[in-house]
């Protein structure tokens, strides 16, 4: 019989099994198969959204519990099951009554009662409450697998809507091995319109005839792979260590003869005084003296003894890279073919923080301040609406990059790269700032800067650590890179 524990039988969920079998029939679905077999990363990503899908339906499922009839049900049953069997059939009707408004168990309630009036049983109420507690099983069952049917349907659109928006992205994008890339899957929550595939194919396309910008981002990429560290050193240390040893106790050669009292080692001549009782006592005085001749023995043993060794000290483990922070100035100034290359450089630049797991956010500044997170669950989503953006306004450097010194500051943002893409015509930051930016560069974050114009202010970009200058012209496009100095006047 249902117990008191019966009030808890949402927690009936987690031996049931319920969400394993969805979460296999989930994976079993052939485009799922499919996309899966092709991609680990994506096999990876499906898995783990999964298993998120599982512990989240398993906390909706006990936190909405049971609904009220059901609730309401279970204490009729348990008050039924206190009563005597004589008080439960004289309250029987009363019962049934109770049943009549909450229960679906009432119709097979009422045969049962039915036929105990006409064939009186002793056992009336183990069976009738047997039944009930079947009922109430099934029943809660049923509300559990119909709450997760609809959760796995929801999910399954999600699958879908993500499998199109993925689909329709690797048949855009060909300029990687985009089938690697296991964050984009993340990034499909939203679904891409013909719109925005188009958009992608126009920057894409940019992208192919600018191949230098492709260049400059991989470079960017690359730069959390050479943060300075301090290289091993050696250091002392004791350690344990078996070492060889000659010792006369081991009895591996015989290297000569010596006099001593082991009789194991006597010489057989030494013997024969045994046989005369009259040099018996000459024997026992050899012995004692330790003058019996005796073979000489040595041998090596293994022992362990503490020796000073000097190795290099373990080197610091990889850091995690850290995100890239792409500040773009929006003004008017930047508008034509700097926009295009911004919004260029910044979709390369998305695309690799999700190849490599990092987050990538786009700060816009001009009169106005914009963000987008490239790399969270809306993240192409929020790369068509930055890639829509049309640029204007005046240009205000400073209101950005304290923002994003207050971000970098953070443990989140440790190993950052910041990537200002400007025409850096505006005037030279303050000290304070400029003192901020050193202070961030000894934590292992770096600050990077693309000038799109000749005529970009060379004191304000020499607060960076990295600065590339990307010149389009008739004649061709030009991109150099320079280190400018550290000192500064």
């Amino acid at each position: 019989m249902l117990s008191a524990e019966s009030l808890n039988m949402g927690l009936m969920l987690a031996e049931s099994g319920l969400l394993d079998a969805a979460m296999t029939e989930l994976m079993s679905h052939p485009q799922l198969l499919v996309l899966t077999e092709r991609s680990p990363a994506i096999k990876r990503a499906v898995k783990k959204q999964l298993h998120r899908w599982r512990g989240q339906t398993k906390r909706k499922l006990v936190q909405q519990g049971l609904s009220a009839s059901l609730k309401q049900e279970i204490q009729y049953y348990e008050q039924a099951t206190e009563k005597t069997a004589r008080a439960f059939e004289k309250n029987i009707d009363t019962l049934l009554s109770q049943l009549k408004s909450v229960s679906s168990f009432y119709p097979q309630a009422e045969r049962l009662a039915a036929h105990q009036a006409q064939h009186a049983d002793p056992m009336f109420q183990s069976y009738f409450c047997n039944k009930w507690h079947a009922h109430l099983k099934a029943e809660i069952q049923k509300n559990q697998s119909d709450s997760v049917e609809a959760q796995k349907q929801k999910l399954l659109d999600d699958l879908y809507r993500r499998i199109s928006t993925y689909q329709k992205m690797n048949g855009v994008d060909q300029s990687g091995d985009i089938s690697k890339v296991g964050r984009l899957w993340d990034m499909a929550a939203s679904s891409l319109s013909q719109q925005d595939v188009t958009l992608l194919k126009r920057f894409i396309t940019f992208l192919e005839k600018n191949p230098e910008l492709q260049a400059i981002a991989e470079q960017l990429g690359r730069m959390a792979n050479h943060v300075d560290a301090q290289g091993p050193s050696e250091q002392p240390t004791e350690t344990l260590k078996t070492v060889p040893e000659k010792q006369v106790d081991v009895p591996d050669d015989i290297t000569g003869i010596c006099q001593s009292d082991r009789v194991d080692r006597l010489l057989p001549n030494e013997a024969v005084l045994l046989a005369d009782p009259a040099l018996e006592v000459v024997f026992y005085k050899q012995l004692v003296d330790k003058q019996l001749l005796n073979y000489q023995m040595t041998g090596q043993a293994h022992r362990r003894k503490k020796v000073e060794t000097y190795a290099p000290s373990q080197s610091k483990p990889e850091q995690k890279k850290g995100p890239f922070i792409i500040a773009i100035d929006a003004s008017g100034s930047m508008s034509g073919f700097p926009e295009q290359c911004a919004k260029a450089l910044a979709y390369v630049l998305m695309r690799i923080a999700a190849t490599e797991h990092r987050d990538c956010y786009v700060m816009l500044f001009s009169t106005d301040h914009i963000s987008y997170e490239l790399t969270g669950e809306r993240g192409l989503q929020e790369a068509m609406s930055f890639l829509s953006y049309r640029f204007h306004g005046g240009t205000d450097m400073a209101p950005v990059i304290e923002k994003a010194l207050n971000l970098m500051a953070g443990e989140r943002y440790q190993n950052a790269d910041l990537v200002v893409v400007s025409d850096f015509i505006a005037p030279k930051q303050s000290e304070t700032m400029i003192e901020k930016i050193d202070a961030l560069k000894l934590k292992q974050n770096r600050f990077h800067a693309v000038s799109l114009s000749k005529y970009g202010n060379p004191e304000l970009m020499a607060m960076f650590d990295h600065c590339w200058r990307y010149q389009p012209s008739l004649g061709g496009r030009l991109i150099n890179q320079w280190w400018p100095s550290k000192n500064k006047s």
